[in-house]
C-alpha cells in the first residue's frame, strides 16, 4: 500500500505540465520552485528583522550604513531565490537571451515607472544625503521624519503621526530641504509687529527675555545668537523678526516651535505695554464748529478723554505649543531609552 502511494506520488511529481523548447516543466519541479521562493522570502524577512534589531542598538552614525546592508540583503536573498527556482524548474537562463531582450523592451515601456522608482531608491540609500531619521520638507509642503526608504516610495511620518508616501524619484529630481542633515543646528525666523513710536531697544530686550525663557532655545555663543531684527516698515507698525536657534528636537516640530515662540512674544509685548498694531485707518478732524483741540473736545463734551488706554497687565498663561514640544521631547527620550544609541524609523 505504501509503495503504491509512493509510486502514485512519484508519477504525479513527474507529470509534465508544459514544455518550453527542450525543457519540461513538471509538477515536482513547480512545487520545488514555489517552496524555494517561499523559503527565500521568509529568509529575507527574518534577516531584515534581525538586522533591524542590530541597527537599533548600534551607534547613530553607523545606523544608515546598516540600513543599506539590510535592504541589499533582503533584495539579494529574494533574487537568489528566484534564480534557484528557475534552475529547479530546469530552465536555462542563458537560453532566454531573446526573451530577456523582449522583457527589457517591456520594462522600458510598461514598467518604466516601477524601475525608475526602484533605481531612485537605491540612489537614496547610497547617496546618504537623506537618511533614516532626517526631518525633510518638500516644495509641495509635505514634511516629516524619514521612516523608511522602500523600493517604490519613501515613507515619512509627520508631526501628526500620519505616514506620507513620497515616490523616490521626487526626492531625486526635486529640491528637498533636509532640516536635520548631519544633526546640525538650524535657525528660525519668527515675525511680529509693534506700533510706531515704541522704544525699539525695550522691545528687543523684552522679546529676547521671552525667547530665552522658552526651554528649547539654545544658549548664545559667539557664532549663534538669539537676535531681534527690524526688517521693515509696515502700513500700521514696525516689522520685526526674532531670529532664534532652537534645539534639534524642536527643529523636527517646526509648527509647534513657531507657535511656542509666537505665544512667548505676545506675552512679552503685552506685559511690556507695547501696542500690537491692527490694520486701520485714522480720520483726523482739524476743527469742529470752528473750534480746535481742547476747545473742540469741550464742545463735543469729550474733555478729559484724549488720553490713551492703559495697557493690560501681564498675567500667567498656558503655552500649549511649548507643552507639545515638551511632550515630543519626552517621547524622544523614552524611545532613546529603549534604543540607547540608535535612531530607528
Amino acid at each position: 500500500m505504501t509503495s503504491e502511494i509512493a509510486a502514485d506520488l512519484q508519477s504525479l511529481m513527474a507529470f509534465q505540465l508544459v514544455r518550453l523548447g527542450k525543457t519540461e516543466i513538471t509538477v515536482g519541479g513547480l512545487v520545488a520552485a514555489i517552496l524555494i521562493v517561499a523559503v527565500s522570502l521568509l529568509a529575507a524577512r527574518l534577516a531584515a528583522s534581525a538586522i533591524r534589531r542590530i541597527r537599533g542598538r548600534v551607534d547613530t552614525d553607523a545606523a544608515p550604513s546598516i540600513y543599506i546592508f539590510e535592504k541589499l540583503s533582503t533584495y539579494g536573498l529574494v533574487i537568489c531565490g528566484l534564480f534557484a527556482a528557475f534552475s529547479t524548474l530546469g530552465l536555462d537562463l542563458s537560453s532566454f537571451t531573446l526573451f530577456a531582450g523582449a522583457l527589457g523592451v517591456g520594462l522600458g515601456f510598461g514598467m518604466q515607472g516601477i524601475v525608475k522608482e526602484f533605481i531612485s531608491g537605491l540612489v537614496l540609500l547610497f547617496d546618504k544625503l537623506i537618511r533614516i531619521g532626517d526631518y525633510i520638507e518638500l516644495q509641495t509642503g509635505e514634511r516629516g521624519v524619514v521612516a523608511e526608504i522602500g523600493p517604490r516610495a519613501t515613507r515619512i511620518r509627520n508631526n501628526d503621526d500620519l505616514d506620507v508616501l513620497i515616490p523616490n524619484s521626487r526626492l531625486i529630481e526635486q529640491p528637498v530641504t533636509n532640516w536635520t542633515h548631519q544633526n546640525g543646528a538650524r535657525r528660525m525666523h519668527i515675525p511680529f509687529r509693534v506700533a510706531y513710536g515704541v522704544d525699539k531697544e525695550a522691545v528687543r530686550e523684552a522679546v529676547l527675555r521671552a525667547a530665552h525663557a522658552v526651554p528649547f532655545t539654545m544658549k548664545d555663543t559667539s557664532v549663534r545668537k538669539t537676535q531681534v531684527w527690524l526688517i521693515g516698515f509696515g502700513e500700521s507698525g514696525l516689522s520685526f523678526e526674532l531670529v532664534v536657534w532652537p534645539a534639534l528636537e524642536a527643529v523636527k516640530r517646526p509648527n509647534a516651535t513657531h507657535a511656542a515662540y509666537t505665544w512667548a512674544i505676545e506675552d512679552a509685548l503685552r506685559g511690556g505695554g507695547f501696542e500690537i498694531p491692527l490694520a486701520q485707518r485714522e480720520l483726523r478732524v482739524r476743527s469742529v464748529f470752528g473750534e480746535e483741540g481742547e476747545d473742540a473736545l469741550q464742545t463735543l463734551g469729550l474733555a478729559g478723554h484724549a488720553g490713551g488706554m492703559r495697557p493690560d497687565l501681564a498675567r500667567a498663561s498656558t503655552n500649549d505649543a511649548a507643552e507639545d514640544l515638551a511632550r515630543g521631547a519626552q517621547q524622544d527620550a523614552a524611545e532613546a531609552a529603549v534604543r540607547p544609541r540608535g535612531r530607528g524609523p
